[in-house]
């Protein structure tokens, strides 16, 4: 029977996220809505659908807004045709995307304007991949999932290539696909620890940080987020138990009947409140559990909203 909840620190929002937030509501408050907001600004629903409530309109394309209208894009990063497109359609662009996410884009082009083939790791389909790929014309982008795929690839001969990452990646995944890179193409240049971004790299050391004192996992987040699903893979590649949840209905009595401290952690798009809603719900099922905090990494990043809602 559970004894001790042990909360990992950092959890939850990174500065992107709560930047990409503040942009849709600031927008709210100063055009009125609606506003339009391509795609979910963040993965998580609890969040779409308080930005809902507050007049927000998630399109799934360019199409579902009129034209002239406002039109937020998502955190994670939009091709550079869409940029196009909504200029054609008269339409007033606001860019969420997070900072992190922008440096990432701006590498792929540097190393394009070099002359050098640019190799991405990260996940097929995933809307910060499918961002960062169309910064570039279709086909110059050359995608790597795996260190199979890694060791596998074909690259055109004759000239330079360099790497970058998704942000959201597994830290451990991202070294061995690196490392086989190297292996493959001993001249290939990329940041040794890739770009996964400071919030990725906090929630998973803290998870690993923490495992050594917990008999089970509990991660809030959605199943869409890579970096929540990255936590989740984690727990369970370090021998826990360990379970993703988007709310505290999907807490299993079960999962925990038999540990004695459950570990917490949330992904960077979570709201803290779901945190909180999974602890009252354990304490619910058994009265007089503790709550502790595992405390790694202090984060006081703080990305600046665009100037156009400042002030």
């Amino acid at each position: 029977m559970p004894k001790r909840i042990l909360l990992a620190a950092p959890r939850g929002f990174c500065a992107g996220v709560e930047r990409a937030i503040e942009i849709v509501e600031r927008a709210i408050e100063k055009f009125g809505a609606p506003v339009y907001v391509r795609h979910e600004i963040v993965h998580n629903k609890h969040v779409v659908n308080g930005l809902r409530d507050k007049g927000a309109v998630f399109i799934d394309d360019l199409d579902g807004a009129p034209s002239g209208s406002n039109v937020i894009f998502s955190a994670h990063g939009v091709p550079e045709a869409i940029f196009e497109a909504a200029a054609q359609r008269g339409l007033n662009v606001i860019d969420a995307a997070c900072p992190l996410v922008k440096k990432v884009h701006f590498a792929v082009k540097r190393h394009a304007n070099q002359g050098r083939i640019v190799v991405l790791i990260g996940h097929k389909g995933h809307p910060e991949v499918v961002g960062t790929m169309g910064q570039l014309p279709e086909g110059s982008v050359f995608l790597v999932g795996s260190a199979a795929e890694a060791r596998s690839i074909e690259l055109p001969e004759g000239r330079e290539c360099s790497y970058t990452t998704q942000t959201t990646l597994s830290v451990d995944e991202t070294r061995e696909i690196i490392a086989a890179l190297l292996e493959r193409f001993p001249t290939i240049t990329g940041p040794a620890k890739g770009d996964l971004c400071y919030a990725t790299t906090n929630r998973q050391a803290a998870v690993r940080g923490m495992a050594p004192e917990v008999d089970v996992l509990l991660v809030i987040g959605s199943r869409t987020s890579s970096n929540t699903t990255r936590l989740r893979e984690l727990g369970a590649k370090l021998g826990i138990p360990s379970y993703l949840l988007d709310e505290a209905d999907e807490a299993d009595p079960a999962w925990f009947a038999d540990a004695n401290t459950i570990g917490i952690t949330s992904g960077a798009s979570a709201p803290e409140s779901l945190v909180q809603g999974v602890v009252e719900r354990i304490q619910m099922l058994h009265p007089g559990t503790t709550v502790e905090t595992w405390q790694g990494v202090a984060e006081n990043v703080h990305f600046p909203i665009p100037k156009e809602l400042a002030g």
